[in-house]
């Protein structure tokens, strides 16, 4: 059978020409590129500084490698300063391979919409890039803490979920910025700057925003309360003395269901834990006193970011949303006015623990 071949016609190809178009972008060589892994971005006065990090690069082909490329620029806006980091460096850089993304403490009490716009929108950047908050520091101090090492391995391990995760929700630019349209609110998780030599990139606990701008920070056990209500809790042992022995409780996993009674909101949140490292098969008496002590414990981890997240009417795990599903026309009337509700009307908590 012959193959006929399709081509431009003649008249199309000339326009082509004549025009400057191309149908292929330009090639460019892997190595005269600067691919780019993490962004920091910051607000000082009416500039928008950006610093960004390669990680370290391969070099040669006997596996060598060469220190992590930090460049920062600034401008009136990302797009600005991201060309203005073009003539720092004789590579080409790229942007596409950013995958975490530092934000100021600074450019959160301002505004961080923009920034998640930038990202939403760019052909570049991703919105699956995790982000952060960097708490009482700049995002560019943060980029540059790692020196020629990079922070991305750092990161890449505070990111990661469950038992080898150090911070246990990461949140994506796209997840925060689809909560902030829908609900108004978010929660992302924040880092500090550690203070010795090493100055390592520490868990900081979550920042919670409202319409764009920080409201504040969870950390300790109201930090936990908000992993459970959110229903991925951080992997961690809790401690509990019984008789003349410890006993030692991992917490598996969480689920919140929330209802529409007549009294408003109600919160069920379901925690498993297992026993771990206990030599004798616990008494009926030892499990109910050990549940007793759980509960205590993890019901006032949930009323602790409660507590906080009505102070900032920043209904954050979507308490409210989530409640709709079993009451949509309760949540119609309710949720033009769900933040002042959700401030006003205490829910009603319930927890029940399962031992594994």
């Amino acid at each position: 059978m012959r193959h006929r071949l399709f081509t431009l016609p003649l008249a199309v190809g000339l326009s082509l020409s004549l025009t400057g178009c191309s149908q292929l972008p330009q090639p460019r060589e892997m190595g005269d590129m600067a691919l780019l892994r993490t962004m920091g971005v910051d607000r000082t006065g009416n500039e928008t500084a950006v610093t960004v990090s390669t990680g370290p690069r391969a070099k040669g082909l006997q596996g060598d490698r060469e220190d992590a490329l930090v460049l920062a620029a600034g401008g009136a806006s990302i797009s600005a300063a991201a060309l203005a980091l073009q003539n720092l460096s004789d590579s080409y850089v790229f942007f596409g391979y950013v995958d975490q993304l530092l934000l100021g403490e600074e450019l959160a009490r301002q505004n961080v919409g923009p920034v998640l716009d930038h990202f939403a929108q760019s052909r570049e950047m991703s919105p699956g890039a995790g982000v952060w908050v960097v708490r009482g520091d700049s995002a560019a101090h943060a980029v540059s803490s790692g020196d020629g090492q990079g922070v991305e391995s750092r990161l890449a391990t505070l990111r990661t979920d469950g038992e080898m995760g150090v911070a246990s929700i990461s949140r994506t630019a796209g997840e925060v910025y689809t909560d902030l349209l829908e609900w108004g609110c978010a929660y992302l998780p924040a880092l500090t700057v550690g203070q010795d030599e090493s100055a390592a990139l520490l868990d900081g606990g979550y920042a919670v925003l409202k319409d764009g701008v920080l409201a504040g920070f969870l950390e300790g056990e109201a930090a936990r309360g908000l992993e459970l209500l959110a229903g991925r809790p951080a992997a961690e042992i809790l401690e509990a003395r019984l008789s003349d022995e410890d006993v030692n409780v991992r917490v598996t996993g969480a689920e919140t269901k929330c209802t529409f009674q007549q009294n408003g909101l109600e919160i069920v949140c379901r925690v498993t834990v297992r026993l771990t490292g206990h030599r004798q098969p616990l008494t009926r008496e030892e499990m109910s006193r050990l549940k007793e002590d759980l509960a205590v414990q993890e019901t006032a981890r949930l009323e602790a970011a409660l507590e906080r997240l009505r102070f900032w009417q920043a209904d954050c795990v979507g308490l409210g949303p989530k409640a709709a599903l079993t009451a949509p026309d309760q949540w119609q009337r309710l949720a033009p006015n769900w933040p002042d509700r959700f401030q006003t009307d205490a829910p009603s908590l319930r927890l029940e623990l399962a031992v594994q």
